[in-house]
């Protein structure tokens, strides 16, 4: 049997329901979303100031070396602690990149600096600062980047494990600054590396701030403190987002390569080089 009910009770009650429903919306919408982290990167960790004239601090700073073409088809050789390729003079780290050969094979001298995890020189979150004036040749490369300490992902090897690209310039392309990320799901031999760039016409008459912050969330990538890049995580495993552990820093000056060597390279251009005033991290604290 169906009780039917007159239709001014009817009426009545769905009025009633639609207050009750239009009450539960009402706290629904007063409800406060939950807020998101902030952060703050004012502690110093580590630092070099390169106030002391020399060769870099062997405390701070290792070398990779070598002339296999890096993965990228490069024509340098990197040296280890030789002066003419990496010192540091009136204040500032110099890399200087030379046309010289001191093998068969490389026509071309430079050096690529490690920061040493054991000297500090690493960090899982935080705000990595370099300020630095870049070369100016068509064929350089020079980068600002970042690599893990530990390659624990995957097959252990790149990109699974995560690249950083704080600063890249190449030198057919004045005037532009590229930052990047590159994990096993988004990197460039797959043309879908999270990347962007910026103007920075000064960029090799004059020294800029090249700054990244990052935390669980995000890595964004800072020109003289104006953000203009940013990669997210997408909460999808380590394949997307392998920055989760220590990274350290790198400083070179790449000649040629599949980028940098896109439109040729200048050789009566050389010696180039990339002068750092300094190179900062900062530790991530949550507010």
């Amino acid at each position: 049997m169906t009780l039917r009910m007159p239709p001014r009770h009817l009426a009545a009650a769905v009025a009633a329901g639609l207050l009750l429903l239009g009450g539960a919306a009402s706290a629904q919408t007063k409800a406060k979303p939950a807020k998101a982290p902030s952060y703050s990167f004012k502690e110093l960790v580590w630092s070099d100031e390169f106030d002391k004239p020399g060769l870099p601090d062997s405390v701070k700073w290792t070398y990779d070396v070598g002339g296999t073409g890096w993965g990228n088809q490069e024509e340098q050789f990197y040296t280890k602690a030789r002066r003419e390729n990496a010192r540091v003079e009136n204040g500032h780290l110099v890399i200087e990149a030379r046309k010289e050969a001191l093998n068969d094979k490389n026509a071309y001298t430079s050096a690529r600096l490690v920061s040493r995890a054991k000297g500090g020189g690493s960090l899982t979150y935080g705000r990595v600062e370099v300020r630095a004036q870049l070369p100016a040749a068509r064929g350089t490369w020079p980068a600002i980047w970042m690599l893990p300490d530990d390659w624990k992902y995957g097959d252990k090897s790149w990109p699974a494990n995560g690249e950083i690209d704080i600063m890249e310039y190449v030198g057919y392309r004045p005037e532009v600054v590229q930052a990047s990320t590159h994990s096993k799901k988004y990197y460039f031999r797959l043309n879908n590396q999270k990347t962007d760039s910026v103007r920075v016409p000064t960029a090799t008459t004059a020294f800029h701030d090249y700054a990244m912050e990052w935390t669980p969330e995000t890595i964004t990538v800072f020109v003289d403190n104006k953000p203009y890049f940013t990669s997210r995580n997408e909460h999808t495993g380590w394949e997307a987002w392998p920055w989760d552990h220590p990274f350290h820093l790198l400083l070179n000056v790449a000649v040629g390569g599949e980028w940098g060597g896109l439109k040729g390279i200048d050789q009566t251009a050389f010696p180039q080089k990339m002068l750092v005033d300094y190179v900062r991290f900062y530790k991530m604290r949550q507010r």
